[in-house]
C-alpha cells in the first residue's frame, strides 16, 4: 500500500506517488520519461519522446467528442532538488519519503515537486480514465523547465491538432493566470588569482533563512544568503584584514538561496576584532530581515594554525565588489496591474573555485526592454571586473490575450461549480505557455493548478482537497468542451 493509495481521487494520486517513487530533478530526467514511454505502451496510446526527453502522449475523443477541438494538456517533468543538510535521500537514486499531516502532503526532509508533479499526475490520470468525456487529448510534458524551459524550447509540436492549451504549472487554487514574464539564466565567470597565507581559519554560515521561489516569491522580503554573505565578508573586511578561502551558496538560480558558507583567513592578532565585527553584522541583519527571516542566524567554526590558498588582494577586491553591486530582487513593479512585479533577479547559485568565482542569476521582466537592459546591466558590471556572462534558457513572455474562449469556459464551470467568481491573474514566474504560444501561432492558454506552498523549498507542501477540487474543474472543464 502506497502512502497516498487511501486519498482520492485515486487515480491522480496514485500516480503522483510513483513519480515521487521516480528520481527527475532537472537534467535527470530519462527516467520519469521512460516510464511515461511505458505508460504510453501499456494502454495504447500514440506517443512521442524526443532526445530532450520531452514526451508527448495523445489519446483519441471519446464518444460524442469526435468534432471537438482537441486539448492540448501540459505540465512538466523535472523538479527543483533541495533538501535538509541531515537528509539522507539521493536525488539521483532515491525516491521521496512522502509523508501526509492533514490535508497536506509533503516529503520529508526534501522538496516535493508537486511543481509539477501534480501536473504529470492530472495528465496521466486523464490518459487513464475511461469513464471521463472529453475531446482529443494532447499531454505534452517537458523537461528542464525549472533551469530555463530548455525542453519546451527544444521540443517539436508539429504533430498537434490542438490549439487550446491548459497549462497545469500554476500554485493556487481559484487563480487563473493569463500572462507570465520572460526570463533568462546569466551565468557569470570572474577569473581569480590565489596566495598562500597562513593564519587563523573562520567557516562561517548565514542560514536559517526563509527562501523560496524566485518568481512568486522575490516580492516577500526574504533575503538573499549569497547577497548577505559579500556584505559580511566586505563590512568585516573594514575592520579586519581577512583572507578570502572560499565560498558557496544556493544550488538553482531559480530558488532564493537559504544558506552560505565561506572560509576566511584571519590574522591571529586580529581574530577577536573579527568576531566582534562577525556579531555586529549578525545583529544589523537580524534586524533588518526580522520579518522576512525571522530564524536568520550567523554560525562561526574556529581552526588555529592553518595555511590555505587565498584571494590575492585584486582578486578580493573584485569578487567583493561584484557581490556588492550586483542587482538583486525586485527591480520595478508593474504600473499596470497593481501588485505584480515587472522585473527582478535572483543570484541564485555561488561558488568561489580555485580560478573563478562562478555565479547564476534568474532575470525576469513582463517587458521585453526591461529585461534585456537589466541583463545588460549585469553585463557591464561584470565585464568591468574583468569577468564574461554566458546567457542561457532565454525565453519570451506569455502575453495577455483580451479574449479566450478557454478562459471563459473555465469561468464559467467555476462560478457554477462554487459560486463565486476566480481571480483572473498575470503572474511574474516563468512558464512555458510563452514558447509554446511561438511554436503554435494562435494558441489559447491558460493556466491554473492546485493549492501549493513552499514550492522550491524544503517547506513545499500539495494541498489533497484542493487537488481534489481541482481535478473535479478539470473533468468539468472538458466536459463542457463538446
Amino acid at each position: 500500500m502506497g502512502v497516498l493509495s487511501n486519498l482520492e481521487p485515486k487515480d491522480v494520486f496514485h500516480y503522483f506517488e510513483e513519480i515521487c517513487n521516480i528520481p527527475h530533478g532537472s537534467f535527470h530526467t530519462k527516467q520519469i520519461s521512460d516510464y511515461c514511454v511505458a505508460f504510453a505502451k501499456e494502454k495504447g496510446l500514440t506517443y512521442y519522446q524526443d532526445e530532450a526527453n520531452n514526451i508527448i502522449m495523445i489519446k483519441e475523443a471519446s464518444t460524442g467528442y469526435e468534432e471537438a477541438p482537441p486539448v492540448i494538456i501540459q505540465g512538466h517533468l523535472d523538479m527543483v532538488c533541495e533538501k535538509e543538510a541531515d537528509s539522507p535521500i539521493d536525488f539521483l537514486k532515491d525516491g521521496l519519503d512522502l509523508q501526509i499531516d492533514g490535508d497536506l502532503i509533503y516529503a520529508k526532509g526534501t522538496t516535493l515537486g508537486g511543481d509539477d508533479g501534480a501536473a504529470v499526475a492530472f495528465g496521466l490520470a486523464l490518459l487513464a480514465a475511461k469513464d471521463i468525456p472529453h475531446p482529443k487529448l494532447e499531454v505534452v510534458l517537458t523537461t528542464e523547465e525549472e533551469v530555463g524551459m530548455l525542453g519546451a524550447e527544444a521540443i517539436d509540436l508539429s504533430m498537434l491538432e490542438g490549439r487550446i492549451l491548459i497549462n497545469l504549472d500554476s500554485e493556487e487554487e481559484g487563480i487563473f493566470l493569463t500572462s507570465c514574464a520572460g526570463g533568462l539564466r546569466a551565468n557569470i565567470k570572474l577569473p581569480v588569482l590565489r596566495k598562500t597565507v597562513s593564519g587563523t581559519e573562520y567557516e562561517i554560515s548565514i542560514e536559517g533563512m526563509t527562501g523560496g521561489h524566485s518568481g512568486t516569491e522575490i516580492h516577500k522580503g526574504h533575503g538573499n544568503s549569497n547577497k548577505l554573505m559579500g556584505r559580511l565578508l566586505y563590512m568585516t573586511g573594514q575592520k579586519t584584514d581577512l583572507e578570502i578561502v572560499s565560498m558557496a551558496g544556493g544550488s538553482k538560480d531559480n530558488a532564493i538561496p537559504r544558506k552560505t558558507t565561506a572560509k576566511v583567513i584571519v590574522n591571529p592578532e586580529e581574530t577577536d576584532i573579527f568576531e566582534t565585527a562577525i556579531k555586529t553584522v549578525e545583529e544589523e541583519l537580524k534586524k533588518e530581515q526580522r520579518s522576512g527571516d525571522p530564524s536568520l542566524k550567523i554560525v562561526l567554526k574556529k581552526e588555529e594554525n592553518k595555511t590555505a590558498s587565498v584571494l590575492d588582494r585584486s582578486s578580493k577586491t573584485r569578487v567583493l565588489m561584484v557581490l556588492l553591486m550586483i542587482p538583486d530582487g525586485v527591480q520595478a513593479m508593474s504600473m499596470e496591474l497593481e501588485g505584480l512585479v515587472e522585473t527582478s533577479l535572483n543570484l541564485g547559485v555561488m561558488e568561489l573555485t580555485e580560478e573563478n568565482l562562478m555565479m547564476s542569476s534568474a532575470i525576469r521582466s513582463s517587458v521585453g526592454s526591461a529585461k534585456e537592459f537589466l541583463t545588460e546591466k549585469v553585463k557591464a558590471l561584470v565585464e568591468y571586473a574583468g569577468g564574461s556572462v554566458e546567457i542561457v534558457g532565454d525565453y519570451p513572455a506569455w502575453e495577455f490575450q483580451p479574449k479566450s474562449y478557454i478562459r471563459d469556459v473555465f469561468t464559467k464551470c467555476y462560478e457554477k461549480m462554487y459560486g463565486k467568481k476566480p481571480l483572473i491573474q498575470a503572474i511574474h514566474a516563468g512558464l512555458e505557455c510563452g514558447l509554446l504560444s511561438n511554436k503554435l501561432p494562435g494558441l489559447d492558454c491558460i493556466s491554473l493548478g492546485p493549492d501549493m506552498t513552499g514550492v522550491h523549498t524544503t517547506e513545499e507542501t500539495l494541498s489533497i482537497s484542493s487537488t481534489k477540487r481541482t481535478w473535479e474543474l478539470l473533468c468539468k472543464v472538458l466536459e463542457e468542451l463538446k
